[in-house]
């Protein structure tokens, strides 16, 4: 008898959620080496001495999963490696429609896909993809929305020196050869090494679709202006949140959505999450500051599997 396989079907941002992977904090190993962080708001974070520590990182994300099992979402955990930080499974592989997709991600962290053995066991074989070698992407820059598959990158000539450049030209090239019958409409992403507040890590951290027709949104994310203007145009100025260069650091964009009509958002978004309620979203709000001080939130650290 074939074990029961997991029907994997994500279309947007936005539907019905029903499973999902929420990466585990709980044995994040120690502080990292300045040289060892990979973005600059960690390490912004360990020259300060203010690293978040495992328990209160496990604290926010237990928070979080109380969340999801309220709205009913079967929630995957990885296996949980020694001193690994396995907080953002969004990095290390995405779906879209029914394929799963293995990430190519940083090399220090290939571990983290073998803690989801489990999981992909579930999935029949010829859904999940392998990239080849030279294709980069990490699955906070790849957004499905319907007709279109957005993808945050960066192709200046310069890329193998900006640790914070995940997602090259030819990952746009293989999704979009991977899905014919969808847009892959892809945007140029602001990076710095060195300055957080210059750097947007992923597409996720600058943009967000929301519900069936709005969005968030940072302008100064985006390298091109016609690119970012294309998005006011194709979600309208009166669907847009606005956020600003401080909340854009807080990782604001980074939101987690359970439906069309449920978001869960950090406690300290105040600004969103007023003007979320004003729209008529439920907001589920959680504190999850100490993990934005890894430059990821609440959407890094979920990999969904499943929407209606």
């Amino acid at each position: 008898m074939n074990p029961i396989r997991l029907q994997l079907n994500i279309q947007n941002e936005t539907s019905r959620l029903r499973a999902v992977v929420l990466g585990t904090a709980k044995s994040n190993g120690s502080v990292p080496t300045f040289e060892e962080a990979y973005d600059p708001k960690s390490r912004e974070h360990i020259l300060a001495g203010t690293y978040p520590k495992i328990p209160d990182m496990v604290k926010e994300m237990e928070a979080f999963l109380k969340i999801l099992e309220k709205y009913e979402v079967k929630v995957y955990r990885p296996t949980v490696l020694e001193n690994v930080n396995q907080i953002f499974t969004r990095d290390i592989a995405f779906v879209i429609d029914d394929k799963f997709i293995k990430s190519n991600i940083l090399p220090d962290r290939d571990r983290e896909i073998e803690a989801l053995q489990y999981v992909i066991d579930q999935i029949d074989a010829d859904k999940v993809i392998t990239l080849p070698e030279k294709v980069h992407v990490e699955g906070g820059d790849v957004m499905p929305w319907n007709d279109y598959i957005f993808v945050g990158t960066y192709t200046g000539e310069d890329y193998p020196d900006y640790i914070t450049a995940r997602t090259n030209k030819e990952a746009v090239e293989f999704i979009r050869e991977l899905f014919p019958h969808k847009k892959v409409k892809s945007f140029e992403l602001r990076k710095s090494n060195t300055e957080a507040k210059e750097n947007a890590l992923h597409l996720d951290c600058c943009f967000q679709p929301i519900g069936k027709d709005k969005a968030i949104l940072y302008k100064n994310g985006f390298l091109i202006e016609e690119e970012y203007n294309w998005l006011v145009n194709y979600f309208g100025k009166e669907n847009i949140f606005e956020i600003t260069k401080d909340e854009m650091y807080n990782m604001t964009s980074n939101i987690f959505s359970i439906s069309e009509k449920v978001v869960v958002s950090e406690r300290n978004f105040t600004r969103l999450n007023t003007w979320l309620r004003e729209q008529d979203f439920i907001v589920e709000e959680v504190s999850y500051a100490e993990i934005a001080k890894q430059e990821g939130l609440l959407r890094c650290s979920t990999m969904p599997l499943i929407r209606d």
